[in-house]
């Protein structure tokens, strides 16, 4: 099974009211917006979604509300993954058709060897015959997946690509040297994607890509295209802004991005925190000059 996720992945944030009740509304024009702005595939209740958060019962329903306005439009991802194999493995059931792959990420927490990894990939793998994309961020799970690794589980035949976010352009680059054919490796961080992209890599799974994904597609569509000149001039463009969304914690400053926008309050569910009145205020003046030019 090659890899059927390529080019510009955005990971959908969730929107809230103020009484912290999921803003179906704002989910909806947030969907509408990445089909318009030339996203190529959409990635629900990955980590950017707030998925730590919601019910079961509210991500099935966050899960319809974006299958039933996408409407077969673009492909989905949905992110399920945990640090309890079986429990992973049981959630893969509820998962409707439409959904055309699954984002699951390295078991956090209890800090599995690399052995432990494997199995617990190859045991998910064993039940669902979707495609898996794997998620390396061990900033998050305090376990790095190493690239033999990787390239172990690259063997199993529905688990197609990986979702690097170590930030170790050396390891993320041995991936890409040594993968085999067909197999995906997606940037997991948004200010480097452009340069892995340069390096080998297919695509990128994006949190920028919510608030602007007319110029983050565009500048992943060019450096697919080889047009580093178009590319390096929108990556230069949005690395500013790129760099603030992270400042404070994600996905608080995409959120402020996406109010200027008119989409979306800011809300967030704790224990998430909106960001400072001073960050705000600087997200918000280099939205504005992003959206004019």
């Amino acid at each position: 099974m090659r890899n059927p996720f390529k080019g510009a992945g955005v990971a959908l944030v969730t929107p809230f009211n103020s009484d912290y009740s999921i803003d179906f509304k704002g989910l909806e024009k947030l969907v509408q917006l990445q089909i318009d702005g030339g996203t190529d595939f959409l990635v629900v209740q990955g980590t950017t979604g707030e998925s730590p958060t919601l019910s079961q019962d509210e991500k099935m329903k966050v899960l319809d509300t974006v299958l039933a306005v996408n409407n077969g439009r673009l492909p989905v991802v949905y992110g399920a993954g945990g640090n309890n194999t079986m429990t992973v493995a049981e959630s893969f059931k509820k998962i409707p058709a439409g959904v055309n792959g699954i984002l699951s990420v390295s078991p956090y927490y209890n800090k599995p060897i690399q052995k432990g990894i494997i199995e617990h990939y190859k045991y998910i793998a064993d039940h669902t015959d979707l495609p898996i994309i794997l998620y390396n961020v061990p900033g998050r799970t305090g376990s790095n997946m190493l690239p033999e690794t990787t390239l172990a589980l690259s063997e199993i035949k529905n688990i197609v690509a990986m979702k690097e976010a170590s930030g170790n352009m050396e390891q993320i680059m041995e991936l890409i040297r040594l993968k085999p054919d067909g197999f995906g490796i997606l940037s997991g961080d948004d200010a480097i994607t452009m340069p892995l992209i340069a390096a080998g890599a297919d695509g990128v799974i994006s949190v920028v890509a919510n608030s602007f994904p007319e110029k983050f597609s565009k500048m992943v569509s060019s450096s697919l295209e080889g047009d580093l000149e178009t590319a390096r001039k929108e990556h230069y463009d949005l690395l500013p802004v790129t760099k603030m969304f992270f400042e404070e914690g994600n996905p608080g400053g995409v959120k402020v991005a996406l109010k200027v926008r008119g989409l979306m309050e800011e809300h967030m569910r704790m224990p998430l925190h909106p960001v400072s009145e001073g960050l705000r205020q600087r997200i918000t003046s280099e939205t504005k000059s992003l959206l004019s030019k």
